[in-house]
């Protein structure tokens, strides 16, 4: 895989040709937290090049892109994304992001909307309404908790990073070779499949040896006032018993022009649980349905 120099740091990223010819679209697909470009390659990729030239990369500290001391702020990451687009010439294109990755995206969307003909948003959550959810009642949380128990995790389901937090307990699990069950595992399944110690070994060396966990838990940059600014088509599409269903529904207010879809009986995962789904409503909002 080729690698650039983005905003002082190395940049794993990967691109496939579209099938239809050379007067395809772009599509751009970025990763969340604690995983690299092969969430979405394994499964997305041989669909959506039948349409779309694809470009997949590892987010900074994440895959095979530089790890770095900072830098890990959403607005700087976002200045990594953009330097990658004007590396490849890429001017205009359609993107799909996933938790973490969807608040890059908006990053950029703030700074440089013309660069999207849509967005879809799976389950990305932001700073602002995780702070009024803290005191909020998070009813899937209530069967979590006791799950997180039984394994002796010390995580409140009602911290608005807690997600974070439970990402590196279970990569701590993961290195020491510990059982842990099946419903613990299906709460993070990408530290759980192929290649899942490197995984969690990079994820804990980033958050214990650098400023990312601090960056990357403070304020995301992202308000409500910027976003409502954002008229290109948005999808947003939630699992039913994430935690950042909460963002979905303050999103209902910013973009009346937006698709908003609920995966039922999905958690903030669905996107490797759930893809044909996930594939399918992508197919529906590019055709305009």
């Amino acid at each position: 895989m080729p690698f650039i120099q983005t905003n002082g740091i190395r940049t794993n990223y990967v691109q496939i040709d579209c099938e239809s010819g050379n007067d395809c679209e772009d599509l751009v697909m970025v990763h969340g937290l604690a995983t690299n470009l092969a969430f979405w390659y394994i499964r997305y990729v041989s669909a959506f090049s039948k349409r779309y030239r694809v470009t997949l990369y590892d987010l900074r500290g994440h895959g095979r892109s530089s790890i770095t001391d900072s830098g890990y702020t959403p607005k700087n990451m976002a200045v990594d994304l953009q330097q990658l687009l004007d590396h490849l010439g890429i001017e205009r294109a359609h993107f799909i992001a996933h938790s973490f990755g969807g608040v890059v995206a908006l990053n950029l969307a703030c700074l440089n909307p013309g660069h999207f003909a849509s967005l879809v948003l799976a389950d990305t959550h932001i700073s602002i309404v995780r702070r009024v959810q803290k005191i909020k009642n998070w009813e899937f949380g209530k069967r979590i908790q006791p799950i997180l128990d039984q394994h002796g995790l010390d995580i409140d389901v009602r911290e608005p990073y807690f997600g974070y937090r439970l990402l590196s307990a279970v990569a701590n699990l993961q290195i020491h070779n510990v059982e842990i069950s099946q419903e613990l595992e299906d709460l993070v399944s990408p530290l759980m499949k192929n290649n899942s110690k490197r995984t969690a070994n990079q994820w804990l060396k980033l958050m214990g040896t650098t400023q990312a966990e601090k960056e990357l838990m403070g304020n995301d940059g992202l308000s409500l006032d910027s976003l409502q600014k954002l008229n290109f088509p948005i999808l947003a599409i939630y699992g039913e018993y994430s935690q950042a269903m909460s963002t979905g529904k303050q999103f209902l207010e910013v973009w009346p022009h937006a698709d908003f879809r609920r995966i039922r009986g999905a958690g903030h995962f669905f996107p490797i649980t759930r893809s044909s789904e996930l594939m399918e409503n992508c197919r529906q909002f590019w055709n305009g349905s």
